[in-house]
């Protein structure tokens, strides 16, 4: 009697799983958050267009709760079911980048960057796609390649898959921050898989030396010679980036207004609802430059502190990663955790002027359905991997 008792406490104790409350508790934290801080940087702007103050954060809440159904829902799926559909969902991702050229795209602040979704108001963003379906596709791809993504050939032929997908993005949509964004993820990924440090070594000494001779031709007396609308777009954010100044009321005048912002924050804020910035001086307010707006109201203690709730939701991940049942379930954690941490770094530093302006959102906090919606499917991904973890393992 007593050895079927242990018998069914030893069955028991094997199919109790692990989820991480702490994870989503941080996600909900931001999201709710971020809803407080779009309505705060968007109401005058909102009130003015729309006559309605509470117009982007309704929308913004309308596309939390679609990605929060679609969270739940991934996170209930065993994360291997989603294999089979990595190369359809890598193929897909480069088919609806077009369609933002077709009537279904939409154009905004003179970029077509998004795709119309009838009937809910919407609209989706294929760069989006693109980053959840790459890392998808990579985590498949190392577990198939396995040893061999340590050769150089390997190395190469990981590098090289998502070059399609970024050069289309930024190519048709001239979305150089998410192209970079998807690339990073890339390099991140196959560096988990691939821990020899000299290719890497190699290849940010080839971009710092890119960047650096970019900054230089930029500076030079030949960039006026330089012929191209992009290329002369590109060139002037990285002269407004080394002094804001020189061109005060065009290229630098947003990141001017941000500092301003940061500036008049001080320590402790003005408090929250009371930014100067966010009436018609800072552009996109709700959007790119959300985190100016944080610094203003809540000062650096708010700052500070949203940073420090990243750094949580990175470590909670790493946990994951480092106690996912295979390989393939961890690929996707470290894909997912280097998407939000290389986002999350390069807005933060953008706001700052720490590298020149590009238009890229604060994960979970920044106006965007698509990028918030697709950013859920990501965290029910992790979960999904989370609840693969015995709790014996951990």
């Amino acid at each position: 009697m007593r050895a079927q008792v242990k018998t069914r406490h030893k069955k028991k104790a094997q199919t109790e799983f692990f989820f991480d409350y702490s994870l989503l508790f941080i996600v909900l934290f931001l999201l709710g958050f971020g809803l407080v801080m779009i309505y705060s940087a968007s109401s005058y702007e909102a009130f003015q267009s729309y006559q309605d103050t509470t117009y982007y954060m309704k929308k913004q809440l309308l596309a939390i709760i679609i990605g929060m159904v679609m969270m739940g829902v991934v996170a209930n799926i065993p994360y291997h079911f989603w294999e089979r559909f990595a190369l359809l969902g890598y193929l897909v991702s480069m088919a609806l980048v077009p369609l933002v050229k077709t009537p279904l795209g939409v154009k905004s602040h003179g970029a077509s960057r998004w795709i119309r979704i009838p009937g809910l108001g919407l609209n989706l963003q294929p760069a989006e796609v693109g980053k959840l379906c790459l890392i998808l596709f990579l985590a498949v791809m190392v577990c198939k390649m396995g040893k061999n993504v340590r050769t150089l050939k390997g190395f190469l032929i990981m590098l090289l898959l998502p070059l399609p997908v970024v050069l289309e993005i930024y190519i048709i949509t001239k979305n150089l921050s998410s192209a970079i964004i998807i690339m990073a993820i890339s390099v991140l990924m196959v560096f988990v898989a691939s821990p020899d440090y000299k290719k890497f070594i190699v290849m940010g000494v080839l971009v710092v030396a890119a960047a650096a001779l970019v900054v230089f031709l930029a500076t030079s007396s030949t960039a006026n010679a330089v012929e191209g609308e992009e290329v002369n777009f590109r060139f002037g954010r990285i002269t407004a980036w080394l002094d804001p100044e020189s061109d005060s009321q065009g290229t630098g005048f947003q990141t001017l207004q941000g500092l301003y912002a940061i500036g008049s924050g001080g320590i402790w804020g003005k408090g929250l609802g009371q930014s100067m910035q966010k009436l018609n001086f800072l552009p996109e307010a709700q959007n790119d430059m959300i985190f100016s707006i944080i610094c203003e109201e809540l000062g650096l203690f708010g700052a500070v502190a949203i940073i420090v709730m990243f750094i949580m939701l990175l470590w909670r991940m790493m946990v994951i990663a480092n106690n996912a049942s295979d390989l393939f379930g961890a690929m996707l954690v470290v894909g997912v955790m280097g998407h939000i941490a290389v986002q999350a770094i390069l807005n933060i530093a953008v706001v700052t002027n720490t590298i020149p302006n590009t238009g890229i959102s604060l994960p979970f906090i920044s106006y965007g359905g698509s990028s918030v919606m697709f950013l859920l499917i990501e965290i029910g991904l992790v979960l999904s991997v989370a609840k693969g973890i015995q709790l014996k393992e951990l």
